[in-house]
């Protein structure tokens, strides 16, 4: 399949977990991909992969919640690869269980600046690129189940996803006149570095009987950056294994 022939896509937080599926098969599937991650180290070994599959890349150290460094990003994309088509803002941080009466400032300013401040960047500097560039585009936001319901000792992580359904909504109708689409996507647990430790605790949430795995989730972002996807802007769609259904 080729699916993504002579498109650029950026993909934060790709230097693990379902970013780094994501981006390697975008590769694969023709794609010229952006790999940023705070971690850089992260970010090249997903690229040294892509290139050794026989696809392209580049690498980005990038802090999502520092707009010079998005700028920097969505720029040096452009210039690497000649446009951009896809921004798939996934970069984002847990939380420990702090109690909320005990919880800093700082600590909840960090969560709310990586997980929806950083998606805001994301989709204004990309926005910025495809109408400079004349071509449409398309922006995800990954999001969380916890963007629908609540989970004890996350209150900035369930704010923060919460508030990016709307962003969501609210960006898609304003990009809509320009062909920009803005879909986000809703994960359950998925086996990434982020839940290490947690698996056992949060494997019976999950009524379809297991954990979902990186590729569940990129299945739906390939879909939704894809034409086939053309129709759809606005929601932001679940792959959770029945745990909102209960």
């Amino acid at each position: 399949m080729s699916r993504f022939d002579s498109k650029v896509v950026i993909m934060t937080g790709g230097g693990s977990g379902i970013g780094a599926d994501a981006a390697r098969r975008f590769a694969a599937e023709g794609a010229k991909v952006a790999v940023a991650d705070v971690n850089l180290e992260g970010a090249q070994g997903v690229v040294d992969s892509i290139r050794g599959a026989g696809g392209k890349a580049i690498a980005f150290g990038t802090n999502v919640a520092d707009e010079d460094a998005i700028i920097e990003l969505v720029e040096g994309t452009v210039e690497a690869f000649g446009g951009l088509d896809v921004i798939v803002n996934n970069a984002g941080v847990g939380e420990d269980p702090t109690p909320i009466d005990e919880r800093s400032l700082s600590d909840w300013q960090k969560v709310i600046d990586v997980n929806l401040t950083g998606a805001f960047l994301g989709a204004k500097h990309a926005a910025k690129a495809f109408k400079a560039l004349e071509r449409p585009g398309v922006i995800i936001n990954v999001a969380s189940i916890l963007g629908v319901v609540g989970f004890k000792g996350a209150p900035a992580y369930t704010a923060a996803k919460h508030g990016l359904l709307g962003f969501t909504k609210a960006t898609a109708l304003e990009l809509a006149e320009f062909g920009i689409r803005c879909v986000g996507v809703s994960p359950a647990f998925i086996r990434t570095p982020l839940i290490e430790g947690m698996e056992d605790a949060v494997l019976p949430l999950h009524p379809i009987g297991r954990l979902g795995e990186p590729k569940d989730v990129s299945d739906l972002i390939l879909f939704l950056a894809s034409d086939e996807a053309s129709f759809l802007t606005g929601p932001t769609y679940l792959v959770d294994g029945g745990y909102t259904a209960q």
